[in-house]
Order: structure tokens, then C-alpha cells, then sequence
């Protein structure tokens, strides 16, 4: 095995014990070379069935992937994974992050960081010059994560990158974030898992790896040139949905080796204050600050800094925002009753105020901290009525939801939260398709499209969005490259290349992702080769997730209001507009997704996936994965599917 592509150690820390070892990265890196992958495989050999989110037992994994350190392609992303509060039943969680600590560990010779236990009094670790440090964090406290990393910064020096939580993570509210250098933030509950083990910080001292040696640099240095040159723009979004903030205030900023080309940028108010402005989190509050101030970028940009100063995700916060409101109009809550004023929705009186009382837990913030689906309940007088009908799993709000685009039925239906980056290549795809039949200049045509589908989803018929055919083989091939994309750890925003500008036919390349992994290990990758990697990865996901108590078939499904209501618009595609047959435009408008072609379209899948009829991983397809020893653990709990 290649040590191209690894700083070479796994540094483990247990927080009750302070007990610190290393393990090599190349005892894993063969099967799993790295990110989601191998936290998957380093959480299936720490994790015992049955602890819980908040447990000393949950392990708390930072992983960065073989392609860190790689200028031009947007390889430098991490990963942190634990088993996640913020789902029901609580599952294997990951969140991906950009920025540059992940860079930093790895300089500082790790690949990953596996954190156990508990620490008695609250910590922050330091890791400098090859040692670990158990830092008392007790005068953080309370205090913002962005202002822990800053102030970590300035003790410890410019060389130092820092991951920290806000007082969310601290009062253990499900969906508190850890943010970290370059404001990187990642959701998934993985601030309250630190909060948990009284871990308020990790900071690494060191030099960031930014030109990391590979293998065959020349190839290397082809392989950048040619992705360089696509031309394609990127994330371009059609509709009536602006993710995109420009103007004089604003200014690119792209992690560290990246084309830039995509939507992160930082935003300067008026009065100095700095930061990343991109997104979900730049427009969540915009609407309704425009509504009571008028047009601004100032207040949805302090919105959205309050969210990762205090440590929490802006898309549950959104949904919380919409459920304060319904829940005032309908007579259910009051200004009183809450504290918190939102019949000053849109002010920043209004947002301030509801996140520090949810991060400190403060009267009816503490109601709202476990997540919507368990605050509604509690408030009872119709309150539940009033979540966002379509709510997906876990909480979260509905997106590139399977009445508009059918193939993503099988993607919701097979992870406990909307799996964002799958969903990401149907979604765009589709409306770079329909940019190009509004007269724009991308180049996604109905053949580029058909072409597109054939080599990334698997056949042509993939493309025709009125029917069920190809859509289960399209699915699997979706998820498959997408964990093998996950454990490289690759950019969503640039990866998969689906369209290329500057080529005849401007259909994307799939083989890019395996090439360029080839060049920086020296190990010769196919496409083939690295689905398979991404296919073991999910397949290893999915043991976990019968292993924690899923229960199969009965959990592979969607929001039932997606069987029964019919499709009303979208905030991307508001006409609902999709290709059919021979790629005629067609509105979904009015559709639901019909349960008996879902069911029968999950069977085709299981086969596929070579699962049996409840869903269940067959020993013949672990084994065929190199996964053996998984198939035994789950035979010994009678967990194993029963070949047809």
C-alpha cells in the first residue's frame, strides 16, 4: 500500500483515562481510504450497540482523505462523525467541513483523530510538536465558538488552527454545530457529542500541508490542468431561490486548494464585522429581515453569525423560525408565554433572542433544543399541526423531494437524514438542464443530459423523469460514488464533474475522481475500483445502522405527506419543470409519489444492492466487500439477510 496521500498515524485520545496511542493509517487505508470511510470503520470498532449520542462510549472521529494537501482540485475538506443526537433513533452521523484544520492535522502528521470518554472538567486539547495536551477550557465557558477559536488563536499563534463549540454544544442541544477555522461549520449534532465529553476545543499547532507529495506528480499536474480548463460555472441556480451573494461588500473565499469557483464567499458589514456569508445560512433570515427593514445584506449576515457564534444549525433554526410564527398565528404560543418576540419576526431583536435562549437552554429554548419533532408535542393545542408539512427525516426541511425528482425516493428512503450531496447531483443536473431551455448559455442540452445519465446514473432512461425505469440502478450508482467521494474527501460543490463547458459534447467526466487518486498514491484506481470503495463504505453505513437498531424495510421509506399531497411548487424550480420522455420539459406539478411503484422500485434496489427482501445485507454481498468479519457480527445477532 502506497504511503502517498497519508501523514501515516491515527491518533487516538481516550478523555477520561488521558491515555493517548497511534494506529497507521495503511491498516485501513486499503478498504478504506479515508473520511467517511474510514470513521465508519473506526466507529463500527469503537462504538458498542446501544450507546447513546451522549454516552463517554460514542467516539468522536476526525478524519481528513488522501487528496488534503492537493492544490486546484478542492480535495482539502474533513470530516467529523459520531453517532448523531439529532436523529430518531440516533444514528452514525457525519458532517463535512471545509477550512483548513483538517489541513493542519495532517500536517501535524495525523489522518484522523479518534477522541472516547469524558473529560471530568472542561477541556481543550492541544496538539503540538507530536505531544497532546489536556488544556483546562473552564474560562471558555459560555462562550461563543468563534470567539474560542480567536482567542485559542492569539495565545497560541497564527500557526495554531482551531475546531470549537458555542454554548449549544455545550447544553448538549441536538443540533449544536462545531465550527472551526475559516468558518468552516459542520451540523449533524456533532457540537453537542464535544459538548458531551466536556471537549470545548481541539487546536493543532502547526504547519498546514499544502502541497502534500504524490505519486506521479506530471500525471498530477495534467489531470489539474484539464479540470482547470472546464470552464464550467459552477452551482449556477435557476428560480426564484438567490444563493449566490455578491455585490461591493462581499469577496471570494475559497478553501485552500480550490478553483474558487462556487458559492463561498465572506461578507464585510457596514460597521467592519467579518465572515463567511454563502448559502442556506445567508438566506435563511433574509426574507423576513427584508420584510422589517427593508432591503440589506447586514442583519441576514449577523443572523447567520449569531447561529455559528452560539453553535447551532441555521436549517433547523429555519425550520424553528417558521414553527414560532405558524404557532403565533394560530393562537398557540404568544410572545409571553415563549420570551421570545416573534411578532417582531425579521428584526434582530427577534433572532438573537431565540438562539441564545435555545443554546443556553433558557425557558422555552430549552422546549425547542431537542429539535422541533420533540418540542411540538410538548406544547400540544394543535402545535404539531404546524411543522412544515413535508418535513424530512430527522427534523430537517424538505429538499429535492422524489414528487419532483422520482430517483430521489431511494436516496431519502435509505438514510435517517436527507443525504444533501446525493440529492446535489440530481437537483443540479436538472436545473443547469433547464437554465439551457430558458436560453442561457449552459451548455446542459436534453443530450448532454441523456449523456450525462447513461454514464453517471447508469442508462439513458435515467433522464426521464415521468417514469420509474432505471431509477433504483440510478440510486446505487449516486450513493456508491458518492461515499467513495466522501472518504476522498472531495468538494460537493466542484465534484462530480457532470457537464463540461469547453468539450464538443459537454457531458462531464466519471473517471476524473479515480484518475486523479491514482496520480497522488501511485496505486492504479479505476472508476470501477473507487465505486467499489464507495459501495463498501455505504454497505459498512448500513451495517451500523442495522447494528444501532434499524429496522430495514420498515425504515426505508419517505414522509408519508409525499404519498398523499400533491406537489404545489418548489423554491429552486418553482414551474416543477423536469425532462420526460425523449426529454420534453414536464411539469410534476400536482404529483405524488405512488407508494405501490416505491415499493416495487426499493425491491428492484434491494436486489441490486444484493439485500434480501426485509433489506438486509446477505453474507455472499459483505464478503464480496471485503467485509467478512462485519457479516459475522451481525449473523452472531441474527442481524444477517437471508439470501432469496
Amino acid at each position: 500500500m502506497s504511503t502517498f496521500g497519508y501523514a501515516g498515524s491515527i491518533l487516538k485520545i481516550d478523555l477520561s483515562s488521558r491515555a493517548v496511542s497511534k494506529e497507521s493509517t495503511l491498516d485501513y487505508a486499503c478498504r478504506f481510504p479515508g473520511g467517511r470511510g474510514l470513521a465508519a470503520r473506526l466507529y463500527w470498532d469503537s462504538v458498542p450497540p446501544g450507546a447513546s449520542a451522549f454516552s463517554p462510549e460514542n467516539t468522536l472521529i476526525l478524519a481528513t482523505g488522501p487528496l488534503a494537501g492537493v492544490p486546484v482540485i478542492g480535495g482539502s475538506r474533513w470530516v467529523v462523525c459520531a453517532k448523531s443526537p439529532s436523529t430518531t433513533p440516533q444514528h452514525f452521523g457525519s458532517a463535512n467541513m471545509g477550512g483548513n484544520w483538517g489541513l493542519t492535522l495532517k500536517g501535524a502528521g495525523y489522518d484522523a483523530l479518534l477522541i472516547q470518554g469524558k473529560a471530568e472538567r472542561p477541556t481543550y486539547l492541544l496538539l503540538q510538536d507530536g505531544a497532546v495536551e489536556f488544556r483546562d477550557a473552564s474560562a471558555f465557558q459560555g462562550r461563543g465558538a468563534i470567539e474560542t477559536r480567536e482567542v485559542i488563536r492569539s495565545q497560541r499563534g497564527d500557526s495554531t488552527s482551531v475546531a470549537a463549540i458555542g454554548p449549544a454544544g455545550e447544553k448538549l442541544v441536538t443540533f449544536a454545530t462545531v465550527s472551526a477555522d475559516n468558518d468552516a461549520a459542520g451540523s449533524c449534532g456533532m457540537g453537542a457529542v464535544m459538548g458531551s465529553k466536556n471537549l470545548k476545543a481541539i487546536a493543532v499547532t502547526g504547519r498546514p500541508v499544502t502541497n502534500m507529495p504524490v505519486a506521479r506528480p506530471e500525471k498530477l499536474k495534467d489531470l489539474t490542468t484539464r479540470f482547470s480548463g472546464f470552464g464550467t460555472e459552477l452551482m449556477s441556480v435557476v428560480g426564484t431561490m438567490e444563493f449566490r451573494i455578491t455585490g461591493p461588500q462581499t469577496e471570494k473565499a475559497p478553501c485552500f486548494g480550490c478553483l474558487g469557483n462556487c458559492l463561498r464567499r465572506s461578507y464585510r458589514t457596514a460597521g467592519g464585522q467579518r465572515g463567511k456569508f454563502m448559502c442556506q445560512p445567508a438566506t435563511f433570515y433574509r426574507p423576513m429581515a427584508e420584510g422589517f427593514y427593508g432591503p440589506g445584506l447586514d442583519v441576514p449576515f449577523q443572523a447567520a453569525r449569531l447561529c455559528d457564534e452560539y453553535g447551532l444549525d441555521t436549517m433547523t433554526v429555519s425550520m424553528m423560525v417558521l414553527w414560532l410564527y405558524r404557532c403565533l398565528k394560530a393562537g398557540i404560543l404568544s410572545d409571553a408565554e415563549t420570551g421570545i418576540p416573534t411578532s417582531r419576526l425579521g428584526s434582530l431583536e427577534f433572532i438573537e433572542t431565540l438562539v441564545k435562549k435555545i443554546s443556553f437552554r433558557q425557558g422555552f429554548g430549552d422546549v425547542m433544543a431537542n429539535g422541533l419533532l420533540e418540542a411540538a408535542p410538548q406544547v400540544g393545542k394543535g402545535a404539531s399541526e404546524q411543522i412544515v408539512r413535508f418535513l424530512s427525516k430527522g427534523g430537517m426541511p424538505n429538499i429535492t423531494d422524489p414528487r419532483l425528482y422520482v430517483t430521489t425516493a431511494m436516496l431519502h428512503a435509505m438514510e435517517p437524514r436527507p443525504p444533501q450531496v446525493q440529492l446535489r447531483e440530481i437537483s443540479v443536473a436538472v436545473t443547469r438542464w433547464i437554465a439551457w431551455l430558458k436560453g442561457s448559455d449552459v451548455k446542459v442540452s436534453t443530450e448532454t443530459l441523456r449523456r450525462i445519465a447513461r454514464d453517471f446514473w447508469g442508462s439513458e432512461a435515467a433522464a426521464d423523469f415521468t417514469t420509474q425505469e432505471g431509477k433504483a440502478l440510478a440510486a446505487g450508482m449516486i450513493q456508491d460514488r458518492e461515499h467513495a467521494k466522501e472518504c476522498l474527501v472531495l468538494c460537493s460543490f466542484l465534484w462530480p464533474v457532470l457537464d463540461i463547458a469547453n468539450s464538443d459534447d459537454h457531458a462531464g467526466d466519471p473517471t476524473m475522481e479515480s484518475q486523479i487518486l491514482s496520480a497522488v498514491t501511485g496505486n492504479d484506481i479505476d472508476e470501477q475500483d473507487l465505486y467499489r470503495t464507495g459501495r463498501r463504505a455505504f454497505n459498512l453505513q448500513r451495517a451500523i445502522m442495522i447494528r444501532d437498531g434499524h429496522r430495514g424495510k420498515a425504515d426505508d421509506t419517505i414522509p408519508e405527506a409525499w404519498f398523499t399531497v400533491p406537489l404545489k411548487g418548489d423554491a429552486v424550480n418553482p414551474d416543477c419543470l423536469v425532462p420526460g420522455k425523449d426529454g420534453q420539459p414536464v411539469s410534476r406539478r400536482g404529483a405524488e409519489v405512488d407508494r405501490r411503484e416505491f415499493e416495487s422500485t426499493r425491491e428492484g434496489y434491494y436486489r441490486l444492492r444484493g439485500w434480501d427482501a426485509t433489506g438486509l445485507p446477505t453474507r455472499e454481498t459483505l464478503r464480496g466487500l471485503d467485509l467478512a468479519d462485519i457479516a459475522d457480527d451481525l449473523e452472531g445477532r441474527g442481524l444477517l439477510g437471508h439470501p432469496a
